[in-house]
This record gives C-alpha cells, sequence and structure tokens, in this order.
C-alpha cells in the first residue's frame, strides 16, 4: 500500500492499516457497517488518532474492507487455474464469487452510499475486476469443455448474481448455484 503522497508507507503504518482491516471486517461480520469505530481501533489495538489517520471516515474504512476481499477474490480466481482443472476452478471462483454477493451486499452499499459519482467509479472499478477474472475462468472451461461454449460471461454473472440476491445463507446460495452449474456444463 501507499500513502495518500503517493510513496510507500512504512512498516509499522502498513501493519497498522491491515490490523485496523482486519478488525473492522471482523467486526462488520459480527455488528454490519455501523459497528462503532472506536471499538474498531480497539480490536485492532490502535489509537482511535491512528484509525482516522488511515481511513478518515467510516465510508472510507468500509470501502478499504470491500475493496480488500474484491481483491482477495481476484487473487483467488488469478490462483485458481493453477492448482485446479478448468471446469472445477471456474465453479469454484463462481461459488465464492455468488456467496460473496449474498454476504457482502449491505458491506458495499454502505461504504458507496454518500456520492453517487464515487459509487459508479468504486462499482466499476469492482465489476470490471470481477468480471474479467469470471472471463478468464470461464473462456478456460469453455475451451476444455467443461461449460457450453454459448453462454457470456455477462448471463453467467447475471445468473449468479440471481442466486445470490436468494438470500445470505451460503449453503441456499450453493445449492441454488449448484442448479445453475447442470445448466451451464
Amino acid at each position: 500500500m501507499t500513502a495518500a503522497s503517493g510513496r510507500p508507507r512504512r512498516a509499522d503504518a502498513e501493519r497498522n492499516a491491515r490490523l485496523l482491516l482486519t478488525a473492522a471486517r471482523e467486526l462488520f461480520d459480527e455488528q454490519g457497517p455501523g459497528a462503532p469505530l472506536d471499538e474498531i481501533a480497539r480490536r485492532a489495538g490502535v489509537g482511535n488518532a491512528t484509525l482516522y489517520r488511515h481511513y478518515p471516515t467510516r465510508g472510507d474504512l468500509l470501502v478499504a474492507v470491500y475493496a480488500d476481499e474484491v481483491a482477495a477474490l481476484c487473487d483467488q480466481g488469478a490462483a485458481l487455474p493453477a492448482e485446479t482443472a478448468p471446469g472445477e476452478a471456474f465453479f469454484t471462483w463462481l461459488d465464492a464469487f455468488a456467496v460473496h454477493v449474498a454476504t457482502r451486499r449491505t458491506l458495499a452499499f454502505a461504504g458507496t452510499e454518500s456520492d453517487g459519482d464515487r459509487r459508479t467509479e468504486l462499482f466499476e472499478r469492482w465489476h470490471s475486476a470481477l468480471t474479467s477474472t469470471a472471463e478468464r475462468l470461464l473462456a478456460r472451461a469453455q475451451d476444455a469443455g467443461a461449460v457450453r461454449g454459448d453462454v457470456t460471461v455477462t448471463e453467467v454473472l447475471a445468473l449468479a448474481n440471481a442466486v445470490a440476491a436468494s438470500g445470505a445463507d451460503p449453503a441456499r446460495v450453493r445449492r441454488l448455484l449448484s442448479i445453475v452449474r447442470d445448466g451451464l456444463t
């Protein structure tokens, strides 16, 4: 990570930022996006000033947590082809994507509700990164004959989003996605 000045962060500052993101993610999971910022700083083992130096507003912290999760999902998509067969890599990632959308929707919206322009820019970046990841995995699975060749990434992501919209229960999302998988293979 880099500081706002464009210079790399000092090691202790980078560590504090990571501690804050971890604590925020845990508390947002437990209490929702309205979790007390003081509690996040306490759980991270830093002072409030450190929290506000890294994340001046609740929205900044929410965006950082969600952006970190999108990056992790994209990283997972990049790593899967090296360790998994094309079809399995695609469906493993699609499962993670659908569960992510189902369980993190509130966090994504909470971090980007205040400024319409900001929301559009952030959502476009996140959408683009996730779509690119899905495209690579889908093309590989289609080339291997593991997924129908007549479906597009837009169609597959629309189906995954529809499944995710059915509720935040990961077991239900996975069950419905298994039905979609049957139709895609």
